[in-house]
């Protein structure tokens, strides 16, 4: 049998590929090692910081695997953007549940998620939410993050008369402010190290002027025993915490289905039929990775957009997924660099991230007050009543009663109604 010589160089060439779209991913999204863990460990949560940095690297590092031998597709996977800040200021802040609790509340949303993925639920679900509410939500948790962001590099403060106001402009808002031009600068030449170098330079500008002071220690030993395993997996099954249950899912089922399916199309992941590779079984890791989240203390994991950096760098096959994962391992021994990050640092980060969540705003046709109007309550009332939830609930009960109002019941998918009804359960729970 004769042998193709020229295609025998193919094999090292793809692994080599590989390493490299790996490595890029985990540079795009290795900010969320530090952003996560300062947005769970605001002050008022109880939670440490080097315990959630631990409970974010081991997710990260396990779900990527996973998803890589599983799955077989290069996605990475981490504690999603916007939801941990959902778990921060709504509920845990907001609503006054003890951190063990919120984590409960993570892990349940994480078993809902994985009974979807696995049934057709999902395709059901998937279907009977219009896409203009799915860009709203995403629209309405990047001015969340966003104005989060303003709030940290104190560019937004706290006013009694006009309930906020813009803050005085000192050194640490024009480092944040820098920083945000560096990162989009950068951003914008597809550089995988655009957000976390941009936060590095803060970091070292801000140490530089004495404004941050580094740590006795570079490393130290993980800290697996301070949130891990600590969820309230009964306390978190009460009725008046429903809504913030079905809001992680919802919120987890969009950024996945959005993320796998946007991600695929951009870079021809796709089957013969158009549809993502492997979608099934990317969506059961996303599941698993929300369930770990809440066993391991942290808030629910998803697949990383990101990941489109390094597929495409060359990564495009489940073996990516293994070198970001394996990139991940080191970062548990940093606990104390990253504890040095000051929140004007990070502060960049969420208004980018932000500002990117709110381009699907585009996506909306606001032409029609029934189609304006459930969308338009959805992107303002996430940031309003810092509530994922809120924004989503409303945005699904006025889609059904406008639409009927407006004569386009058969518009309406069945699944809807459904929901809607739920919604108002929710709601009514929720205000009590």
């Amino acid at each position: 049998m004769s042998v193709d010589a020229s295609a025998a160089p193919a094999a090292p060439v793809r692994l080599r590929e590989d390493v490299i779209g790996g490595v890029t991913t985990f540079f795009t999204m290795a900010y969320i090692i530090v952003v996560n863990p300062q947005i769970l460990s605001t002050e008022g949560t109880g939670m440490p910081f080097a315990g959630v940095l631990a409970a974010t690297v081991l997710t990260a590092a396990t779900m990527t695997l996973l998803m890589g031998l599983y799955a077989k597709i290069p996605f990475a996977v981490a504690p999603g953007m916007g939801i941990n800040a959902f778990f921060t200021y709504t509920i845990v802040l907001g609503q006054k549940v003890p951190w063990p609790v919120a984590l409960g509340i993570v892990f349940w949303a994480g078993v809902t998620f994985l009974v979807i993925s696995v049934t057709p639920i999902r395709a059901q679900i998937a279907c009977a939410i219009p896409p203009p509410l799915r860009s709203a939500a995403a629209a309405g948790i990047g001015v969340f993050l966003t104005f989060i962001g303003l709030r940290n590099a104190g560019l937004v403060v706290a006013s009694p008369a006009t309930f906020v106001t813009v803050g005085k402009v000192g050194v640490p808002q024009l480092l944040a402010l820098g920083g945000l031009v560096v990162m989009v600068a950068w951003s914008r030449r597809r550089s995988p190290f655009a957000l976390l170098g941009g936060m590095a330079l803060v970091t070292a500008a801000g140490w530089l002027l004495g404004l941050v002071h580094a740590p006795a220690h570079l490393v130290s030993p993980p800290d697996f025993g301070a949130v891990m395993f600590k969820l309230d997996i009964l306390g978190a099954l009460r009725p008046a915490l429903a809504p913030a249950l079905i809001a992680i899912l919802f919120t987890d089922l969009f950024d996945s289905l959005s993320t796998f399916v946007g991600v695929a199309h951009a870079t021809g992941l796709v089957d013969a039929e158009g549809h993502p590779r492997r979608l099934s079984q990317g969506l059961v890791v996303d599941a698993l990775a929300t369930l770990s989240a809440g066993l391991f203390g942290t808030s629910s994991g998803t697949a990383y957009i990101e990941s489109a950096a390094g597929i495409e760098a060359g990564g495009r096959t489940g073996r990516a997924s293994v070198v970001t994962a394996a990139c991940f391992v080191p970062c548990l021994f940093l606990s104390p660099v990253a504890a040095m990050v000051p929140p004007f640092a990070t502060a960049p980060v969420l208004i980018l991230v932000g500002a990117l969540m709110f381009r699907s705003v585009g996506k909306l046709d606001l032409s029609r007050l029934e189609d304006a109007v459930p969308a338009f309550l959805t992107v303002v009332l996430i940031p309003l009543t810092f509530s994922i939830a809120q924004g989503m609930l409303w945005g699904f009960l006025a889609h059904v009663v406008l639409y009927a109002l407006a004569g386009r019941r058969r518009e309406i998918q069945p699944t809807m109604y459904g929901i809607a009804a739920v919604s108002v359960v929710l709601l009514v729970l929720q205000s009590r």
